[in-house]
C-alpha cells in the first residue's frame, strides 16, 4: 500500500474540501436538502473510512483523532438519514400522517 506523506495528504485534504464547498455553494436552496439527503450513502463511506483509520492507528495520539472521526461520521451519517425522515413527512398527505 502506497504511503502519502503529510504534506501529499495536507494536499489533498484541502482540494477535497475546496471542491466541495464550491460544489455545495452552488446549488440552488430549492434543491439543497434532497440532494444531501439523498448523498446518504457518501457518509456510510466516510464512517467506514474512519473505522479503518481506527483500525491501523498505533499510537494513542492517532487512536483519538480515529475515535473523534469515527464519532463524527456516524453523527453525520445518522444525521443524514434524520434529515430525509423529516423531509419525507413532509410530503406525506394528512390521512398518511394519521394512520402512520
Amino acid at each position: 500500500m502506497m504511503e502519502l506523506t503529510g504534506l501529499a495528504a495536507l494536499y489533498i485534504f484541502l482540494l477535497a474540501a475546496f471542491t466541495g464547498y464550491e460544489v455545495i455553494s452552488r446549488v440552488p436552496v430549492i434543491l439543497h436538502t434532497p440532494l444531501m439527503s439523498g448523498s446518504n450513502f457518501i457518509h456510510g463511506i466516510v464512517l467506514v473510512g474512519a473505522m479503518v483509520a481506527l483500525g491501523l492507528a498505533e499510537s494513542t495520539l492517532t487512536k483519538t483523532i480515529g475515535f473523534i472521526g469515527v464519532l463524527l461520521a456516524a453523527m453525520n451519517a445518522v444525521g443524514g438519514f434524520i434529515a430525509t425522515d423529516r423531509m419525507l413527512e413532509m410530503f406525506k398527505s394528512s390521512k398518511e400522517n394519521k394512520r402512520g
